[in-house]
């Protein structure tokens, strides 16, 4: 048999210095030879796999399936023993193998086969990552539904929740047979697998509704009897950290949970109603937090100017749109691009989203009176270089983000306002003068989310003429175009959508802009001098993204009918 080197000098191009030490790291350190390579980036995982094909004579696979296989072995063999090992039976209609990342693994291979009966055992190697998926789709497959959980359960049952269980590791590893749990379980785990950014439980007088904000929409998704609302509660509380007792109050807790591979923080605010608690969850993906400036859905003009506006030395660039807009995410997109060591950036939030490595920041604290004022006093005296002020919600923190942004720093804020051009009438009906507003703001950008199509079954048609005409669309730009609409599949939950994009809105402060604010106020004006200069609106960019094929005209009408 040759050795694992030689192989990997043969077919990946190793070479004899990185090969000595890789060697030289094993007779200091021990281990295996192809594992100091990939840790040290000489080689891949797949050039390492492809090399043990080789030299143990096993076939190698880059992907596995996960259409119609059999689950059965997951009542027989553990997950947490599967994920160990990095190993996974792959078993459809007559075909049966073991996929693994390690062909050294003779015990634990041995100990499958046994279990499962496979004879003679066929091994296939596999990269790490589409075992764990399969481990973690075959496992989430066998779950029992949650409408079968309901019916297992009874009211005697509702007593097991009150017992104070810490939520540990993977919610697909939890073995708990208490219903409410396995419940709450396929709550989260459903809730992750839809795309949901919230989850919503809201009692009724005489059942429990359950709620998925998917894509900014909301779906109806269980309906719980109402007898397993005290339990159901008392368990997210718990998992909270919150007090199951006080039931007359608001309260506000965090929960951390792993499902599969995402590690998901749950923001949970409960609220009393006469029905009883209700209770909203939102949920972030940890995983997936930070986008580019250049993710967000703008077009190549807006992105070079609102790059621009970025790396500016000072002024106050001003974030707008209604209550989930993805203001936060394009913030911190903003953030993140310009984030390097030579800069001090300082964030005062309510609450702290995201947490970015290397920046400040701090959440706003009513109770001990840490307001976005108060704090934004203390983040100037902290040199800072870059300040983002969560919202600008009264006069004290518009006066103070100003005079921040006239002292030399470049100041990110959010406001509620519907364009652009009224976030100059917000700033002075608040009461700050117009000359403050010219003098400190360089850039205001509104912004709205519509959903994706999903690519899998949108479909080509002919709108009809009042429908294009509504939103602005006239029959000269339609020419070489195709228009698309949301039709529904198994891969887009039957929404026909799947995903979301922003479509943006840029004012950027020129001189005529200016001297028009020094005049007026009124947001209609501004906007036509802005309309006049080339800024293209929210309707437009949506016209924009219906004519590309990425959203529909009904989307757009939607998120920017005012």
């Amino acid at each position: 048999m040759k050795l694992i080197g030689q192989i990997l000098t043969e077919t990946c191009g190793l070479s004899e210095q990185d090969l000595a030490r890789a060697l030289e790291i094993q007779q200091e350190k021990g281990g295996r030879l192809g594992e100091i390579l990939i840790q040290e980036k000489t080689i891949s995982e797949s050039n390492l796999l492809k090399a043990l094909s080789l030299q143990f004579g096993l076939p190698f696979s880059l992907t596995l399936p996960t259409e119609e296989l059999k689950t059965g072995f997951t009542e027989t063999v553990p997950i947490q023993f599967l994920k160990k090992h990095k190993m996974v039976p792959v078993i459809k209609g007559d075909q049966a193998f073991v996929a693994t990342n390690d062909p050294l693994q003779f015990q634990p291979l041995d100990d499958i086969r046994l279990l499962l009966d496979l004879e003679p055992l066929e091994v296939v190697l596999a990269p790490q990552s589409p075992i764990i998926s399969l481990i973690n789709l075959v496992y989430d497959m066998t779950r029992d539904s949650a409408e079968q959980v309901i019916q297992h359960m009874h009211e005697e049952d509702t007593d097991l929740i009150l017992s104070e269980i810490e939520e540990i590791g993977d919610l697909l590893e939890d073995t708990s047979d208490a219903p409410i749990i396995k419940l709450v379980n396929h709550i989260f785990s459903q809730a992750v697998k839809d795309r949901a950014s919230d989850i919503h439980i809201e009692p009724l007088h005489d059942r429990i509704k359950v709620r998925y904000r998917v894509d900014g929409i909301l779906y109806d998704m269980l309906y719980p009897p109402k007898h397993i609302q005290s339990a159901l509660i008392s368990r997210i509380k718990i998992m909270a950290k919150l007090n199951i007792a006080e039931k007359r109050l608001p309260q506000d807790g965090r929960i951390g949970i792993r499902i599969a591979d995402k590690n998901i923080d749950i923001r949970v605010s409960t609220l009393p109603t006469a029905s009883g608690e209700r209770v909203v969850m939102r949920l972030l993906d940890k995983t997936h937090v930070l986008l580019k400036v250049s993710d967000l859905g703008m077009r190549k003009g807006q992105l070079k100017e609102f790059d621009q506006l970025i790396r500016s030395a000072y002024g106050i660039i001003l974030v707008t749109g209604p209550t989930g807009s993805g203001k936060t995410t394009t913030l911190y997109a903003a953030l993140s691009t310009i984030h390097k060591t030579d800069i001090n950036i300082i964030t005062i939030e309510d609450p702290v989203e995201y947490q970015i490595e290397g920046i400040g920041q701090i959440q706003v604290n009513p109770k001990i009176d840490l307001t976005f004022a108060k704090g934004l006093r203390s983040i100037v005296r902290q040199d800072p270089d870059v300040i983002l002020v969560g919202e600008i919600r009264d006069l004290e923190t518009a006066e103070i983000a100003i005079q921040s942004a006239l002292t030399g720093h470049l100041v990110f804020s959010t406001l509620h306002t519907n364009d652009s051009a009224s976030a100059v009438t917000r700033l002075i009906d608040m009461g700050i003068e117009g000359f403050l507003v010219t003098s400190s703001v360089i850039g205001i950008l509104a912004q709205r989310l519509v959903r994706v199509l999903c690519e899998d079954c949108k479909e080509p048609y002919t709108p009809d003429e009042e429908s294009l005409r509504g939103i602005g669309i006239t029959p000269e730009m339609v020419q070489g175009k195709t228009i698309y609409r949301a039709k529904g599949c198994s891969a887009c939950l039957q929404t026909g959508y799947r995903g979301r994009t922003g479509i943006f809105e840029l004012m950027v402060l020129d001189d005529d802009i200016k001297n028009l604010i020094l005049k007026t106020s009124d947001a209609n004006a501004i906007k036509r001098q802005a309309v006049e200069g080339g800024m293209i609106t929210l309707r437009r960019d949506g016209v924009r993204k219906v004519l590309g094929g990425v959203t529909t005209i009904e989307e757009v009408f939607r998120v920017t009918y005012q």
